[in-house]
């Protein structure tokens, strides 16, 4: 009796011995899919969190025979909420329903395109194509959010050459990334030729339209229209639909004017650039008689590029400061605490002959020096220190420094003179930036200012500056003395205003500095 009373315990000991492992063996599993893949599981594994090809979600509307809204086994949101049936997924996914069967009828789309949604977080688009019936469709996003969305990098698109019929990038998240030329290219290159690409963006201004189409070498503009968003985190927005052709058209398929035969490195300054020229602050047409006080508050009438257009669609940004002198003179109390980079980062160059400056910018991080005279080519120069009379008492602790040819006379403002190596500088700025780059310059070099920007004209270099900072020097009256010019520079105001206005007049955005 004994004996028969402990098999039905053995027994019920080894099933639950089995249930702990099946349990253990699960515990495993799941844990090797949260921490090790990091991504939602393959249709196949097993997992908790993935969205099955069993997903049945309809749109009321958005295609025929939909009537209701209903989605089997959803996916969980991280917040615990079903994030497939949430009114924020489903609003935009009507919203990308309505989009696209709009470009079907217009002759963008068909449902026999192979199509490919880019940085689409949650695959709404994806869903959208694929319930009215472009069945082969998928998205892309940094993190899975499978089966709509696998796992790429913008700059890594998956795929080969001339895969896709159609690529969509909705929300704006192509002004979003960090290197927008980068995704551009791969837009590009995974596309079919002939095949269209079509954006949706939120910059309305003509000088951001204008660097979007500078993005994309091989498309062509097809239309660009304003449509209603479907939030209140992109209400307006301009959809652009470009086709790429077979061979390279030129930047968003816009021809440039070719340059007169007498000047082959001239450039083209196009018209939205002008156009901000227009809208920028007057010029003082008058020559200031305390220039100390009129130029330094003007500066508070400087109407910034960023602050006129959106510069998202640039592929870097680049600061130069020409004649940087000390790293607090302009980039540390200026241009990092003041210019509107509208949460970019930028590339700055320091320009700065004088080796009384060199060391402390060997302890800034993110600036680097060039311990040279920017100049119209590759030479010896001679480099004077000297003091300004009409300067600020601040300024006396290290005159400023200026620039002559070896062969030139130094020394007469009764300063000390030195040999230093000058550079090409426009050749320089055409080694190291592009067209696509947002360059802004700042120019404070002594009276060079009328080598250096006819310099800049000669090799078409002026076209890569998207805004200038210009301190034009000139006899002006010095605040010393009373009734006295300073000797130090030849030049006049009108001279000055000249130059000025021509720059203007050229296209380029430049600012009075002081």
């Amino acid at each position: 009796m004994e004996h028969a009373t402990t098999k039905p315990g053995s027994l019920r000991n080894t099933l639950v011995r089995l249930l702990l492992f099946g349990v253990l063996i699960i515990l495993v599993r799941f844990a090797y899919v949260v921490t090790i893949t990091g991504e939602s599981c393959n249709v196949g594994d097993f997992c908790f969190f993935s969205l099955p090809e069993s997903f049945n979600f309809v749109v009321a509307g958005a295609g025929p025979g939909a009537s209701a809204v209903a989605a089997t086994n959803a996916a969980r949101g991280t917040d615990g909420g079903d994030l497939y049936t949430s009114k924020d997924w489903i609003n935009a996914a009507l919203f990308y329903s309505s989009v696209f069967q709009d470009l079907i009828s217009e002759g963008q789309l068909s449902r026999d395109s192979k199509s490919l949604c880019v940085e689409t977080p949650t695959g709404q688009d994806v869903y959208a194509l694929r319930d009215i019936g472009v069945k082969d469709s998928i998205g892309i996003f940094k993190k899975a959010s499978r089966p709509l969305v696998i796992k790429a990098l913008p700059n890594r698109i998956p795929y080969g050459d001339n895969t896709f019929d159609f690529v969509f990038s909705g929300g704006g998240r192509l002004e979003k990334v960090s290197r927008p030329l980068d995704l551009a290219s791969e837009i590009e290159r995974t596309l079919k030729p002939e095949g269209f690409a079509v954006v949706h963006i939120g910059a309305k201004d003509t000088y951001s339209f204008n660097s979007f189409l500078e993005l994309f070498n091989s498309c062509k503009l097809v239309k660009s229209h304003d449509i209603d968003g479907f939030d209140s985190s992109m209400p307006h927005i301009r959809e652009i639909v470009l086709r790429k052709e077979f061979e390279i058209v030129g930047r968003g398929g816009v021809e440039k004017p070719k340059p007169n035969d007498n000047s082959a490195n001239e450039c083209w300054v196009p018209g939205h650039k002008r156009e901000l020229v227009r809208s920028a602050e007057p010029l003082i047409t008058e020559e200031p008689l305390k220039p100390w006080l009129t130029l330094k508050r003007n500066l508070k009438n400087i109407k910034y590029l960023p602050s006129m257009a959106d510069i998202s669609f640039k592929n870097r940004y680049v600061y130069v400061d020409v004649g940087a002198r000390s790293y607090g003179s302009s980039i540390g109390s200026w241009f990092k605490k003041q210019y509107p980079k509208q949460n970019k980062t930028f590339e700055v160059y320091a320009i700065e002959a004088d080796k009384a400056f060199h060391e402390e910018y060997s302890l800034k991080k993110g600036i680097r020096l060039l311990p040279y005279a920017a100049w119209v080519r590759n030479e010896t120069l001679l480099f004077e220190i000297n003091s300004d009379p009409g300067k600020d008492a601040d300024d006396k602790v290290r005159g400023m420094g200026r620039i002559q040819p070896l062969g030139g006379r130094g020394g007469n403002n009764g300063g000390n003179v030195n040999e230093i190596q000058g550079f090409d500088f426009a050749n320089w700025l055409k080694s190291t930036v592009s067209e696509r780059d947002f360059v802004v310059m700042k120019m404070d070099v002594e009276g060079t200012e009328f080598d250096l920007i006819p310099r800049l004209f000669e090799t078409g270099a002026i076209c890569l500056i998207d805004e200038i900072f210009l301190e034009c020097h000139y006899n002006r009256w010095q605040r010393c003395c009373p009734g006295q010019r300073s000797s130090k520079y030849e030049k006049t105001y009108g001279q000055c205003l000249e130059l000025f206005t021509s720059l203007r007049r050229s296209g380029v955005l430049v600012h009075q500095w002081w």
